[in-house]
């Protein structure tokens, strides 16, 4: 037996600690805080023009791409768990091929998504029903910003091999260079070029290029003197079969939380406008409580990832421990913040009286949702990171349709406050059930050693 098998025989121990949960939690939060950024920047640039139409157009093709994006973000998620896993087993080799597995699936889905750029664009027109005005803007910015999809997913895989190889400075980073280029470019070609929409939608192309280019440099300069994995162990069909049933997870567990959140507004349109634009306004607050916890979502990813790869179930214990636990206390203090700023930053984003009332009569609802939403966020890095993904898609599942049960029962009795409820519900009861799982999850992935034969042993 060489030495090669004797390491993925027993690999080493994962030494798990507080430092180790921070030194990923912290970049990604910060990597993820980056990215409403870009949107804000494109609004402000688009804005300047004065037309509402081309504000309306450049928010629908971005939404249409970012809905595309978060449906394919599987490949950032499920290549991080893989190649966690390969790290904590010591297989270089293994690293790269899952690599450059979601490469070859990152190439596949973004021509496909080029190739059917036409339909794509005429099925979502069905659905929003804009005016000519807008709908030409959005065609102007969708013709173009379409062509980033192959970068994009291809950045989506590298960042998750990063991630998964506990990288995340290099990831933040990159995440960085992306965000700098598409704030820069879109101000140079709108402001300065006067390019329009076509110039925000230029720029995101070009970020998304430069990225790709940045992170090919560093995967050619990393895999240099790794162990080249033969085409035929990337498309082996095992391993193949693997990655797919992982991605296809993911993909589910990424639409129903999407359909939840579209479900949510959806639901608080027919409440009235003053009601919309306050959970709008509130939605905001969320969303940035899910980019720091999200932090920690992508260190249990990791680390729990790396020590299924070890077969260390004491680290694996360690990761759940640390990672839920500092989650509630980010948690605590996120809720805390919101309670106390949150007013101010209600004011802030809206200046009409009846939406800022509407917001802060609500407003406990938003802060409470960092307390109930945590353990979610945290088990859904774990079971990523374990590749748990059907046990994770399954309670997505039985979490959403009971989610809609809630508010259907709910909002003609409660109005806004069942909706929110509904809401709580939805976040508390998808953690909480993928934590009782946790047991029954970890006695099938580290079995108990067998007991010695008393014959055998004489």
């Amino acid at each position: 037996m060489d030495a090669t098998s004797v390491r993925r025989a027993a690999p080493a121990r994962v030494a798990v600690t507080l430092r180790m949960v921070l030194a990923i939690a912290v970049p990604m939060t910060i990597a993820h805080a980056t990215t409403p950024l870009i949107g804000i920047t494109d609004m402000a640039v688009i804005g300047q023009l004065g037309s509402a139409a081309l504000i309306g157009g450049v928010a629908l093709g971005a939404l249409l791409f970012d809905f595309i994006g978060g449906s394919l973000n599987f490949l950032r998620m499920g290549t991080t768990g893989l190649v966690a896993q390969a790290m904590g087993a010591e297989d270089r080799e293994g690293e790269a091929t899952a690599l450059w597995r979601s490469l070859a699936l990152a190439a596949a889905l973004g021509l496909v998504i080029v190739a059917l750029q036409r339909p794509i664009f005429h099925l979502f027109l069905l659905a929003m029903h804009p005016s000519a005005a807008v709908a030409e803007a959005t065609d102007t910015y969708w013709s173009v910003r379409v062509w980033a999809s192959p970068f994009m997913l291809a950045n989506y895989a590298i960042l998750g091999w990063l991630l998964g190889l506990a990288r995340a400075r290099t990831g933040l980073a990159l995440q960085i260079l992306l965000s700098l280029v598409n704030i820069a470019g879109s101000l140079v070609l709108v402001l300065v070029f006067d390019f329009g929409v076509l110039g925000v939608a230029m720029a995101s192309v070009v970020a998304e290029a430069v990225t790709f280019l940045a992170c090919a440099g560093l995967v050619a300069r990393s895999l240099k003197a790794a162990p080249r994995p033969p085409l035929a162990a990337i498309f082996e069909r095992a391993g193949l079969r693997r990655t797919m049933a992982v991605n296809r997870d993911v993909l589910i567990r990424s639409l129903l939380l999407m359909g939840t959140f579209s479900l949510f507004m959806a639901m608080s349109a027919r409440l009235g406008d003053v009601a919309l634009a306050a959970n709008a306004v509130l939605m905001n607050l969320f969303l940035l409580t899910a980019h720091v916890l999200d932090g920690l979502a992508t260190a249990a990813e990791q680390i729990g990832g790396r020590a299924v790869g070890a077969r260390d179930r004491a680290a694996f214990a360690r990761t759940i421990r640390l990672t839920v636990t500092a989650g509630l206390i980010v948690a605590g203090v996120l809720a805390a913040m919101w309670l106390l700023v949150g007013p101010a930053a209600i004011h802030a984003m809206t200046t009409s009286p009846e939406v800022r009332a509407a917001s802060e009569r609500f407003l406990v609802w938003a802060a409470l949702s960092a307390v109930t939403g945590v353990i979610a966020f945290v088990m859904d890095g774990l079971y990523i990171g374990a590749t748990w993904t059907g046990t994770m898609r399954d309670m997505m599942l039985a979490s959403t349709l009971i989610f809609v049960a809630a508010q259907w029962l709910l909002l003609p009795h409660l109005g806004n406050h069942g909706l929110w409820i509904a809401l709580n519900a939805w976040l508390l009861l998808r953690g909480l059930t993928l934590w009782a799982f946790v047991p029954r999850m970890m006695a099938r992935q580290f079995p108990a050693p067998a007991a010695a034969d008393p014959a055998a042993t004489g």
